[in-house]
């Protein structure tokens, strides 16, 4: 730890829909103040970090760091699902802050993995977890984020900084071809996200009442889910298996790639959300159904992430203290 790095520390997790943000007196200790803002009632993220210190009522940090839904690539940031954009440079400068860290929110949460208690995550079959192993990460929520660890080698781990959520998007079955056709239409490029993500689950609400010839009953994501619970409204029922199978399939995908032994984490709000809904034997059925290869994706762990606050702002704590982001 250098000696500068000392002092109370900001962390937020910024996403399309919601920031989080909270506080640590200094590093290691624990992280308080945890607060959700809505980033749309915020011009910028310099407002939303001046609201949330001016509501928590503690000291301006000295450090900072932001996880954010994005690529981050150089200087400028400019958010995929939300309008913010800024230099991190100048909003360092523009906060007070002597270091501004900022990465990629997905990177962040899989620096948390690690430390995740059993009693934060819900297993979705599988195996037990080979250690040492590669660990994969996907989450849907107001976009699709895709992450893991790889081992260094020394005991230690590497995150990934990718953006798998942007992958192209493939059909198994029919139903699901029908989905794409009308979403090439719409969009041009299907990636993974166009269906697994809170926008997604309504475009695949509203496709699928379209292709049948029945009015839509829900226009948001947060509808969609209510007429699924109330197990009332058929093609919500369908839009969330669908959203289940195709969560399978891309997290099986993810899981091959890494040789993601030491299992798969969902995190996200959407699978968290859809509850007992949220169709698990069809998620672990098309999981596995990789031909040759059924076999070894049938012992590999899937967990999903019940944690609350977000556990990307003890990732974000740790990316700080880590000498890979210096």
């Amino acid at each position: 730890m250098h000696q500068c790095e000392k002092g109370p520390r900001l962390l937020a997790d910024v996403g399309g829909t919601n920031a989080r943000f909270g506080w640590q007196r200094a590093p290691g200790e624990p992280i308080e103040h945890v607060q959700v803002l809505p980033c749309a009632e915020f011009p910028s993220l310099k407002a939303a970090i001046e609201s949330y210190v001016a509501r928590a009522a503690v000291p301006r940090p000295l450090h900072a760091a932001v996880a954010i839904a994005n690529p981050v690539c150089g200087d400028t940031v400019r958010m995929t699902n939300h309008h913010w954009s800024f230099s991190i440079e100048q909003l360092r400068q523009a906060l007070g802050l002597q270091r501004l860290l900022v990465l990629n929110d997905f990177t962040a949460l899989a620096l948390a993995l690690p430390g995740l208690p059993a009693a934060a995550l819900r297993p979705l079959g599988g195996g037990p977890a080979v250690a040492g192993a590669a660990v994969g990460l996907i989450g849907p929520g107001t976009g699709l984020g895709v992450s893991g660890l790889v081992p260094d080698g020394q005991g230690g781990w590497i995150p990934l900084e990718g953006e798998g959520g942007h992958v192209t998007l493939a059909a198994t079955t029919e139903r699901e071809w029908c989905v794409v056709q009308a979403l090439q239409r719409r969009y041009g490029h299907v990636s993974a996200e166009r269906v697994l993500s809170g926008p997604g689950l309504r475009d695949l609400y509203a496709v699928l009442c379209e292709a049948d010839g029945v009015a839509a009953q829900a226009d948001t994501p947060h509808a969609v889910v209510a007429l699924a619970q109330q197990r009332q409204d058929a093609r919500a029922r369908e839009a969330v298996q669908l959203f289940s199978a195709w969560l399978g399939s891309c997290a099986g995908n993810l899981a091959l790639t890494l040789g993601a032994r030491g299992g798969v984490y969902i995190g996200g709000g959407v699978v968290q959300r859809l509850g007992d809904v949220f169709d698990e034997a069809a998620f672990r059925e098309r999981f596995e159904a990789k031909g040759r290869f059924a076999a070894y994706l049938a012992t590999i762990p899937v967990w999903v992430i019940m944690a609350d606050p977000s556990p990307a702002l003890a990732g974000a704590a740790a990316a700080l203290d880590s000498a890979r982001y210096r």
